[in-house]
């Protein structure tokens, strides 16, 4: 595959991007994914911050290829893991939620590439204005966290690249060679895939986590909550009660109240399917084995070059 300003910006082979997820991507999953010519991104979201230096270090010395952090600027130790950042050499942070001018110029100031987190042009043109490097386009498919604006990632991506001049990632819903295919010619350069390598060996996530994703099918997620912040979920019992609330007429109080159990970490960590909230984008559907990680990159990108070979008549 030939470089390009994703691979030339990270200096890595090949345009893959792991998603830096709460529960899912510790050491392990990052240092496989770039061992494998990706970007592999460490989750700060659920870790303290001297847990992330921990991750941080044994990430050094698990690869020697770049690596980053993916860091919400709505963390509330923020300028500890800042400071971490630095003192560690991480050269390479994806920020997400928050306004990215107040810590970009910090982080560049000091070497660090910074790529945002978006889900709508307008945000793209500020994050672009703030000085970030590079932008990852989210549309409204990806699991976990998202969007207000309801934008699929189809959409998203043209529209985008229509308004900006930075390189761009493309993100949600996409978890193959083909998929990986489509949003380059839609104009990504770029790609960065999540609920794909929660089906990893080296997820950090709990097995039966990992199991519940590749059973999901068509319609099996959704996306709630969007008076606090949008998040997309596999249906369950924990998302049933969310549903029960709404019904209910809970105010914005009774949810976040539902919600403060440690509930991410009781899903995706400890693997409680019931009680736990599990965040999986669509594309799930479309996951049917646990591999390693070099093997999923291999396929997705024998997948990339055997779909751009083949030959349409329209």
């Amino acid at each position: 595959m030939a470089k390009n300003s994703i691979t030339s910006l990270f200096n890595i082979q090949y345009p893959i991007i792991q998603g830096g997820m709460v529960w899912n991507s510790g050491y392990k999953l990052a240092s496989a994914v770039s061992n494998a010519g990706g970007l592999g991104l460490i989750g700060a979201g659920s870790m303290y911050p001297e847990v992330l230096r921990t991750h941080i270090q044994k990430c050094k010395q698990a690869t020697d290829k770049p690596f980053g952090v993916n860091v919400s600027l709505l963390y509330p130790d923020l300028e500890e893991i800042m400071n971490i950042l630095v003192e560690e050499g991480v050269k390479i942070v994806f920020t997400s939620a928050g306004n990215p001018k107040i810590w970009t110029p910090f982080l560049k100031s000091n070497g660090i590439t910074v790529v945002h987190v978006i889900s709508s042009s307008k945000f793209a043109l500020k994050a672009q204005d703030a000085g970030v490097d590079a932008l990852v386009a989210e549309g409204f498919e990806a699991g976990g966290h998202n969007g207000r604006e309801e934008t699929t990632t189809f959409t998203l991506i043209p529209m985008v690249k229509e308004k900006i001049q930075l390189p761009l990632i493309a993100a949600g819903g996409i978890a193959t060679g083909k998929g990986m295919l489509a949003a380059m010619v839609l104009g990504a350069d770029g790609v960065q895939m999540g609920t794909r390598f929660i089906a990893s060996t080296e997820s950090s996530a709990h097995e039966a986590f990992k199991q519940k994703v590749i059973q999901v099918e068509e319609g099996d997620t959704m996306v709630t909550l969007k008076e606090l912040a949008p998040v997309r979920l596999i249906k369950n019992e924990f998302y049933q009660g969310i549903e029960a609330l709404y019904e209910a007429g809970a105010s914005t109080e009774e949810l976040r109240a539902y919600l403060s159990k440690g509930r991410s970490k009781k899903g995706m960590f400890e693997g409680d399917l019931i009680e736990g909230e599990l965040e999986a984008g669509q594309v799930a559907g479309l996951i049917h084995r646990i591999e390693p990680v070099a093997q999923i990159i291999a396929s997705i990108l024998d997948e990339f070059e055997q779909a751009k070979r083949l030959n349409f008549d329209f």
